[in-house]
């Protein structure tokens, strides 16, 4: 598939991934919210760090690791804030790897608090339509 339509598709994805997080984060919190929060925080962060790597490709830099593409995100703008980045990423990889009461009520609330990080590269990915 052509790496700009791929583009396309998965920035439409992401776009909507992020809306049902926020959605969940509009609910009344319960277990089960703080669950669906979580998971859609994963696949909200999965789909953007998948996202950048496309738009870098695009741009002519071939980054292969999360890490490295919130890096080279972060040096052409993209990412205002690479440390708090880093930080998802930590929380994204313990979130899918264990499970502890505790820790999801803190991951819940650290979502909570930087979510709209996201939405700020999503409205630069989409601001800067490549064609």
């Amino acid at each position: 598939m052509e790496q700009l339509k791929k583009y396309k598709i998965i920035r439409k994805k992401l776009v909507k991934a992020f809306s049902r997080l926020e959605n969940s984060l509009e609910q009344e919190l319960n277990e089960y919210i703080q669950d669906s929060v979580i998971q859609r925080f994963e696949f909200t962060f999965e789909l953007l760090w998948k996202t950048l790597k496309i738009y870098l490709l695009i741009q002519g830099f071939d980054e292969k690791t999360p890490r490295w593409v919130l890096k080279k995100s972060f040096e052409i703008s993209l990412i205002e804030d690479i440390d708090l980045f880093i930080d998802m990423i930590d929380i994204r990889n313990l979130t899918s790897h264990t499970y502890n009461e505790e820790l999801a009520e803190d991951v819940y609330e650290f979502i909570k608090k930087n979510h709209k990080e996201i939405w700020k590269v999503i409205e630069k990915l989409v601001s800067d339509d490549i064609d």
